[in-house]
């Protein structure tokens, strides 16, 4: 009976909603490791009031709004049609350039636009941020690295997932390739811990390119190993990987 109710419970976490990317739903429920770097304090210390600004990913825009920058002179980019509904929603009333995108990197938008791109774990064209950066403009991205959690991936997929290389090592000379001036870098492997396998359920279902074909039902079996490993450690943890590039553009003004 106790095993038939906990995976009811795993089950409603599989199937509980998620906006944006809003996370709040795991509060006190899970502890993401701790970052060197505060993102968004980077951001604003090179962000002005006057800059354009183009956010890619947004999510919902809960993050972008947090800048309180002048929506006038703020657009961003969107690939999940729900988000893209949000963002339409919540965004474009306050005078936001909501712009839909393909996941191929290409970006619907005129050359030399932007002061500021940036860009918080969401995939990047290299070239096109170039293209639509003015002459001088900043990118500024923290992305999620391919050793991002491998322990976890492996005691939940029978196959887990081949990721890239993808890394400061990686990118840093593929930023410099392209014409950009590496301003700032840093790297990191911060320990995730979850306090229930619920909280892993709806985090995994969120992140389906580390767990593809996630599900309760599939994965009950190793759920189970997760709980029985909480019993006896108190918590399920691996290390996330996390690195950020400050890059200025390299073109000359016209």
């Amino acid at each position: 009976m106790q095993d038939k109710q906990q995976k009811k419970l795993w089950i409603e976490e599989e199937r509980h909603a998620f906006h944006g990317w809003d996370f709040s739903h795991l509060n006190s429920r899970w502890q993401p490791g701790t970052i060197p770097w505060d993102y968004k304090s980077i951001v604003l210390q090179h962000l002005h009031p006057a800059d354009s600004l183009l956010d890619m990913g947004t999510g919902g825009g809960e993050f972008l709004l947090s800048l309180n920058h002048p929506c006038e002179k703020t657009s961003v980019t969107e690939t999940w049609q729900p988000n893209i509904q949000l963002c339409m929603e919540t965004l474009v009333p306050l005078g936001v350039q909501v712009y839909p995108v393909r996941e191929d990197g290409q970006l619907p938008i005129a050359a030399e636009n932007f002061e500021i791109v940036i860009n918080r774990h969401a995939f990047y064209n290299l070239q096109e941020v170039r293209r639509v950066l003015k002459p001088g403009g900043l990118f500024i991205t923290q992305q999620v690295g391919s050793k991002n959690c491998i322990s976890l991936e492996a005691r939940i997929n029978d196959k887990p997932p081949l990721h890239p290389p993808f890394s400061l090592e990686t990118e840093l000379p593929k930023f410099r390739e392209c014409g950009f001036s590496v301003q700032y870098a840093a790297e990191c492997f911060p320990i995730l811990r979850f306090f229930d396998v619920g909280a892993f359920v709806y985090w995994a279902k969120v992140i389906q390119w580390s767990f593809p074909e996630f599900s309760v039902e599939k994965n009950y079996k190793q759920l189970c190993a997760l709980q029985d490993e909480l019993d006896q450690t108190g918590s399920l943890s691996d290390a996330e990987h996390r690195f950020i590039i400050v890059a200025q553009d390299g073109k000359k003004s016209s």
